[in-house]
């Protein structure tokens, strides 16, 4: 039997680039660039309507994009067609942006340096169930959000100071951006950083980030 073609939506407000993978793709038997958009706003009207034949299995989205953007735009893409499989194609390897991105629903996130076969591997993978994420960003998200979350938000509590400071840590601020919005010491953030750490039992940010949104201390944007 024949493989069936993955058709597939490119969001994309550089032209030079978004050209550069539609004739990337062009070589590439098992996939077919349907449709190229430069607006998130765009590419919704299209999947609010499709056409039997014109359809999406994936859509690669870029984040930075004019009007709504990429991450806004996950959580339509998800309700106006369900079955069709968001991979985020971005500048961006900001943890912050990495995580709110799949948990908004995108089945893979890779940066815009990746090769064509790694692009096309990971449209291949979203396709049989699984997730695509760019390995040197993004492993300690793909462990957080696999693995069940053993606490709950219920056993664990942390003061509004290190409430404020979690927060802070998930827009991807460092020790001392941190004290200088909170006005504390760099020294006194640090402190309730290692308290974060040892109540939510992780080593490093991103995996308190992961924690905090699995176990709904932060809550899910949509």
């Amino acid at each position: 039997m024949m493989k069936q073609t993955i058709r597939v939506i490119m969001v994309e407000d550089h032209p030079d680039y978004r050209e550069g993978i539609r004739f990337a793709l062009e070589t590439v038997g098992d996939i077919e660039l349907l449709h190229t958009f430069g607006t998130a706003e765009r590419a919704l009207r299209c999947v609010q309507e499709p056409r039997a034949n014109t359809a999406a299995d994936v859509i690669l989205l870029d984040l930075n994009l004019p009007g709504m953007s990429g991450l806004e735009a996950i959580p339509w893409f998800k309700q106006y067609a369900p079955k069709t499989h968001v991979i985020v194609l971005s500048q961006s390897d900001a943890e912050a942006d990495v995580l709110e991105a799949i948990c908004a629903g995108a089945a893979g996130y890779l940066l815009k340096n990746a090769s064509l076969s790694e692009i096309t591997d990971g449209i291949r993978t979203v396709m049989s169930g699984g997730a695509t994420l760019d390995v040197n960003i993004a492993q300690y998200i793909l462990t957080a959000l696999q693995t069940k979350p053993r606490p709950t938000s219920d056993s664990i509590t942390l003061t509004e100071r290190e409430m404020q400071v979690l927060e802070l840590l998930g827009e991807g601020l460092q020790k001392k951006e941190i004290s200088e919005r909170l006005q504390i010491s760099t020294a006194t953030v640090a402190t309730h950083v290692r308290h974060i750490y040892e109540k939510l039992g992780v080593q490093n940010a991103p995996a308190a980030i992961s924690k905090a949104f699995q176990s709904g201390i932060l809550p899910k944007k949509s």
